[in-house]
């Protein structure tokens, strides 16, 4: 059947094409790939000050540039801003030669700067009345380029005879890696005796952001622009150095929040952030749940254990919605996603198998889909190519992540001998709310996946855990290489067909509490294996 195999490599060699990035894609091929998932989109469309949460690949930039295109059309302002692209190349941030209150600073100033110069390219393409618009945003530009400066003062007083009287005034400023100036004034009287006295101003030009000022031209901005309404999104804001981001916040918080008709929406990953200094009512920062929501996490909406019909449904439109959009000779075209999975898959049990390998990452979920397509072009995708596929990301992109990391290779090790060795499962359960750097980093390389919250133990009455399991690719790669003895002539897909990967049972993940101080004991004690 030449037709249908060269119908087969037209499919795969679409799929191998999908982009893995939403800021590489443009602006109507985003739009039309979007898919909404539940009430994702309904979430997100609020005018509420929202967090949005998930790691890497999950989404957070294709749903947050989608809500800025359906702002615009609904005739409202949108403002992206991508905080890893903001300020200068120096990397002054992270740079410990500054001091925290410079870097801050410095942080603050780039990322008005960034709206500013968004606001006015967008007044410029919208036809905006400038007489109106333009004075705002030069009120909002006077506000966040205050400058002071603070330094020693030091004074001279000098006798002189002279028959002439004169007077002066001198400033002057100068700018390099560390901004400096020099401020002078001068005044001198001659008579039979001249007294003259000098002063000298010299320090560190320091900027200074005045949040009232903000918030005034703000609120000036915004009452000019009605009844259009103000959206502003910051996304990778993990990007940011951790200990800068409470100030970031802050600005957020009082000078941005207060104002009627703006709303703000930020990406972040969990892990990676700090919204936050301080307690009770004199804290810097944000307060998420009271200041800013925090009800969207991708990781909770698109994990194949979490919620099996609504996963399938989702990756299933958003295979369909990209393959539609790429151009390739002789691919043939579906007008349902279902006759684009029958057509690609060996059977439903294939697809189901793939979308459990994303873990709920559409950007995992493109790249095992793309190396399941190249590696038969010419065939339909079966559940062995997924699941080599997905032992192939997982040692590419995945392991790699923790090869520096003694440590992190350490729990990772120690939790596939707790679980998989002794409970034969790939899930275990840690008390709520208890933050550990090492599963924290585990978690952030998607190696570990939360697939429930708030679980209750069967061994402390009243105590809340939180489920996580192994990821699909690790556990097809630690079971695959404990089999391949077995199939030592054979090849990938024989051993990947030999594997068997379990689903999660609650009642067995119940009595799987891990317990994170044994580990600690043995890391004091020098004890990896």
């Amino acid at each position: 059947m030449p037709n249908e195999t060269l119908s087969v490599a037209a499919m795969n060699k679409a799929f191998v094409g999908f982009s893995r990035r939403a800021e590489s894609i443009d602006r109507e091929t985003l739009v039309k790939t979007f898919v909404d998932i539940g009430p994702l989109f309904a979430v997100l469309s609020t005018r509420d000050h929202q967090v949005v949460y998930g790691r890497r690949g999950t989404g957070k930039t294709h749903a947050l540039l989608y809500v800025t295109e359906q702002a615009k059309k609904n005739r409202d302002i949108a403002v992206y801003i991508d905080l890893r692209y903001i300020g200068s190349s120096g990397g002054i941030y992270g740079d410990a030669n500054y001091s925290l209150a410079q870097r801050a600073t410095r942080l603050l100033l780039d990322v008005l700067g960034s709206v500013h110069g968004e606001l006015l390219e967008i007044a410029l393409s919208l036809d905006l009345d400038l007489s109106r618009v333009g004075p705002a945003l030069d009120k909002l530009a006077a506000a966040i380029t205050e400058l002071e400066v603070l330094g020693e003062t030091t004074r001279e007083t000098e006798n002189q005879t002279a028959s002439e009287s004169t007077t002066g005034n001198s400033v002057a400023a100068t700018f390099s890696k560390v901004p400096a100036a020099s401020i002078g004034w001068n005044e001198s009287e001659k008579k039979s005796e001249e007294q003259r006295t000098h002063y000298t101003e010299k320090g560190t030009l320091r900027y200074r952001v005045h949040f009232g000022s903000v918030s005034s031209a703000l609120k000036n901005l915004v009452s000019i622009i009605k009844p259009a309404h103000l959206v502003i999104v910051l996304d990778e804001w993990s990007s940011l150095p951790l200990e800068l981001q409470p100030y970031l916040a802050d600005l957020i918080r009082r000078a941005i929040f207060p104002v009627q008709g703006i709303t703000v929406k930020i990406a972040a990953i969990e892990q990676r952030t700090l919204f936050k200094l301080g307690g009770g009512s004199d804290y810097t920062g944000i307060e998420v749940g009271a200041d800013a929501s925090a009800d969207v996490d991708l990781d909770d909406y698109m994990v194949f254990d979490n919620n099996e019909a609504r996963a399938v449904e989702f990756f299933q439109e958003l295979v369909f919605k990209h393959y539609a959009s790429e151009v390739v000779d002789g691919k043939p075209e579906f007008d349902t996603s279902k006759k684009l999975i029958q057509a690609a898959f060996t059977q439903t049990n294939a697809f189901d198998d793939f979308v459990k390998s994303a873990e709920g990452v559409p950007r995992d979920a493109f790249n095992v889909l793309s190396l399941a397509a190249q590696r038969g072009m010419n065939d339909k995708i079966s559940i062995p190519t997924i699941r080599v596929a997905a032992r192939t990301w997982y040692q590419r992109d995945k392991e790699g992540a923790i090869k520096s990391d003694e440590n992190a290779q350490a729990l990772l090790h120690w939790i596939i001998d707790e679980v998989i060795a002794h409970r034969k499962a790939r899930a275990f359960l840690l008390p709520v709310n208890s933050r550990h750097p090492i599963i924290d980093s585990l978690f952030d390389a998607r190696l570990l996946h939360i697939i429930k919250k708030g679980l209750s133990g069967q061994e402390k009455a009243g105590a809340r855990y939180d489920a996580y399991k192994l990821d699909y690719g690790c556990y097809v790669d630690l079971l695959a290489t404990k089999a391949a003895p077995m199939s030592l002539y054979g090849d990938d897909e024989d051993t990947a067909s030999a594997v068997i990967v379990p689903t999660d049972d609650y009642r067995a993940i119940r009595r799987a509490i891990l317990d994170l101080n044994t580990f600690e004991a043995r890391i004091k004690k020098g004890k990896f294996e």
